[in-house]
């Protein structure tokens, strides 16, 4: 099968359901171990699926992951909605996607550094614009949106996104190559 960064088919739509579905559930079981003192952040490993599903299937995927996972996630904690956070989930799902195209061994470790240095954009880009829009939104000062949104919303995803993305990466393709894919 040639793969295709932009297209988005019935495989495309099984996958980002399948990852919206899992980082919303595993977002609500893991929603409870809050950051102190920084707002609503918490320490979530299931960040790692839109990574990853970007990274396996293409950004769009990851996007709708990210996103779709994330309005889910919260809704199951309570949180209501916070569509400048939900698009700063896709984000972090979509570049990562980007080398979608380039990965051909998901064991290799130029690609996994590359799908790394995706994850790296994608927090910083998506979790910058969340906390950006805070300061419209909430109404805070540029220190305070810095403090409290955006340093302990990059920490928490950068470490979750760093080691959990290889690991998946690797697991992945022992599943590919047990089903002959």
């Amino acid at each position: 099968m040639k793969k295709s960064l932009w297209s988005f088919g019935t495989r495309e739509v099984v996958f980002a359901a399948i990852g919206a579905a899992l980082y919303g559930v595993l977002s609500y079981a893991t929603n409870i171990l809050q950051i102190p003192g920084a707002g609503n952040v918490a320490i979530r490993p299931a960040v790692a699926l839109p990574m990853f599903f970007g990274v396996a299937f293409g950004p769009i995927v990851g996007f709708i992951s990210g996103l779709l996972g994330n309005v889910i996630g919260d809704l199951l904690s309570g949180y209501g909605f916070w569509p400048w956070w939900d698009l700063a989930n896709g984000i972090m799902g979509f570049f990562p996607g980007l080398v979608y195209i380039g990965i051909k061994n998901f064991k290799d470790t130029s690609d996994i550094l590359k799908a790394e240095g995706m994850v790296i954009v994608g927090v910083l880009v998506g979790i910058g614009i969340a906390a950006i829009s805070e300061l419209w939104v909430s109404g805070v000062d540029f220190a305070t949106t810095i403090s409290i949104n955006f340093i302990p919303s990059v920490t928490t995803n950068l470490v979750n996104g760093l080691i959990l993305v290889p690991i998946l990466m690797v697991a992945y393709s022992a599943i590919q190559a047990r089903s002959g894919r």
